[in-house]
């Protein structure tokens, strides 16, 4: 922090100019309950001298009543301001915090451990870049760290750092260190993540953490700022553009533009686009921002396309190059974290939002459900709370989508309950699939519209069992 807080004295513009151009990476600290999350990030903002004078002040009071590791000043609480947490002393809700290096801008998301979160958990890991999985040095690989594996390869993050915490209380020993590094790396062997990397550290007196450990010279690795600071991330971006229409800008007579947020890849002015899922052709007229308009912008940004021909464009279409087209389909295949107290039904109608695209849909099938501790996948008729399986979906229109494993940002999608109007899953959709014919019934048009009455007021109900009494 050297060089920024020269720049901060010297030159303000310089050091803003500097630190707006600098890479992001966000970033989910996970693993089983007491595993030391919260303390890990109070450990790097603490030694990254990110706190404020007056939020340590607060902090060192609320130790004397919350405090949870037997030192003076307890890091968790940092992260941990819900007072629940405190009381508890564990993480309960996804607890955002945000630093910097002279290398890069991070915003970190720490996760709750306890199973009863899992849906708190997957919900911060959706956005990340990188997983941290903290394991305790005493216990090894639980079943908690094998659960938040499994979901962060299930949710397409391609880097892994295991954190071994809490070495200082197996005495910093170097066999409990490469028995876990060994255990983990079999059971990795069932997941999709291409980096994974190991380092021992002690959060709470700060080993290997920011700094380099002087109780574990045995470990010839960079400490765990280090790796943040250096693991590449920018070769994970789609580069295939991909725009969802979120808001047609319409102030006056004179300007039609269309607002979104470039999921993926980049736009130039000029460029001819092509809008889904009408097939209407164009070309970029301008780049519109709130800073002013632009010839190029990126993945992330939020910008306005002005268009050289008037077509028909809506909220929920996509702008796309024509000879880089995204799937499109009625029936697909996908992943499912179900986050509800009431457990996913088939054939039960809830609304599918991919994207800014929202539509009426239904499960026809759960294909299997996925045992998080073992990887196996089981037989299932429908998901509870926190559970994850494989299920075909059927949407009354059209989606445009790319495979959740080539890009997170268009193959996520949130399933809404229609009544409460609450989000009750997520989905990572796998692949386009064929529509299955519809059943043959022997029901009456009186019968075909009695049920879509019961279905719309009482969606817990059977139409069929009723009219049989």
């Amino acid at each position: 922090m050297t060089n920024d807080t020269n720049l901060i004295a010297s030159d303000i513009e310089e050091y803003l100019r500097v630190h707006e151009n600098k890479d992001m990476m966000r970033f989910i600290t996970c693993g089983s309950v007491d595993d030391g999350k919260s303390t890990l990030i109070g450990r790097l903002l603490f030694d990254s001298k990110m706190i404020f004078e007056d939020h340590m002040a607060a902090i060192e009071k609320d130790s004397k009543k919350f405090n949870t590791t037997d030192e003076s000043f307890d890091l968790a609480l940092l992260v941990d301001g819900l007072q629940s947490e405190r009381e508890q002393g564990i993480t309960i809700d996804v607890a955002y915090r945000y630093f910097a290096t002279e290398q890069r801008k991070f915003i970190i998301a720490d996760t709750p451990g306890h199973e009863q979160y899992t849906r708190n958990m997957a919900t911060g890991a959706s956005t990340c870049d990188l997983a941290i999985i903290l394991i305790d040095a005493r216990h090894g690989v639980q079943v908690q760290t094998r659960r938040h594996s499994y979901i962060c390869s299930l949710l397409g993050i391609k880097h892994v750092v295991i954190a071994i915490n809490k070495m200082d209380a197996v005495g910093y020993d170097q066999e409990v260190y490469k028995k876990i590094k060994d255990d983990y790396r079999e059971f990795a062997q069932q997941l999709n993540i291409a980096d994974i990397r190991f380092v021992p550290i002690s959060a709470l007196k700060g080993d290997n953490v920011v700094n380099q450990s002087e109780n574990m010279t045995w470990y010839p690795g960079s400490p765990l700022l280090r790796l943040l600071n250096t693991v590449q991330i920018s070769s994970d971006e789609n580069e295939q553009f991909r725009l969802g229409v979120q808001y047609v800008n319409r102030p006056n007579l004179d300007f039609r533009g269309f607002a979104g947020t470039i999921a993926s890849g980049e736009i130039r002015v000029g460029d001819t686009i092509e809008a889904l899922p009408s097939g209407k052709q164009s070309k970029v007229k301008e780049i519109v921002t709130f800073d002013g308009n632009l010839e190029v912008a990126y993945q992330g940004m939020a910008v306005t396309l002005t268009l050289e021909d008037e077509i028909d464009i809506s909220r929920g279409d996509m702008i796309v190059r024509p000879h880089e087209k995204p799937q499109s389909t009625k029936n697909f295949e996908a992943d499912v974290v179900w986050m509800d107290e009431n457990a996913l039904h088939v054939d039960r109608e809830y609304i599918v939002k991919v994207g800014s695209n929202s539509t009426v849909g239904t499960v026809t099938s759960v294909n299997y459900q996925t045992d998080v501790n073992t990887i196996e996948q089981k037989p299932a008729s429908k998901l509870g709370l926190n559970e994850i399986g494989s299920c075909n979906f059927e949407v009354a229109k059209e989606v445009q989508f790319d495979a959740y494993s080539s890009n997170r940002a268009t193959g996520a999608f949130i399933i809404i309950d229609r009544l409460s109007n609450a989000t009750v899953g997520a989905g990572m959709i796998k692949q386009a699939i064929e529509a299955k014919a519809a059943p043959k019934t022997a029901y009456s048009d009186f019968e075909v519209e009695f049920n879509a009455l019961v279905r719309k007021h009482f969606p817990h109900w059977e139409a069929k069992d009723i009219l049989k009494g």
